[in-house]
């Protein structure tokens, strides 16, 4: 059975990347420059003031204005990240 790893730990790096780290142990930097245009809920994350207001919410990173990302979502960025540091 797969098992929903959820966010335990997030750290602003610059811009608009986040380290991000799971409960399994799984890391890495995600840039979240491609969420800024996907819809309304996004587009206050383009001022950095906000996009560096987020936190762990039900187990994912989420901001202040409604916005977050499926824990499933960034635990594959995050594992792809890995998987190509290790190649």
């Amino acid at each position: 059975m797969w098992k929903l790893n959820v966010v335990t730990q997030i750290r602003y790096l610059s811009e608009y990347r986040y380290r991000v780290v799971f409960d399994d142990g799984t890391a890495g930097d995600v840039d979240f420059t491609e969420y800024l245009s996907k819809g309304p809920v996004f587009m206050p994350l383009r001022d950095l003031n906000v996009f560096r207001r987020a936190h762990i919410e039900g187990g994912t990173i989420a901001w202040p204005t409604g916005a977050d990302i499926a824990p499933e979502t960034l635990y594959e960025k995050c594992s792809h990240a890995a998987a190509a540091d290790g190649a």
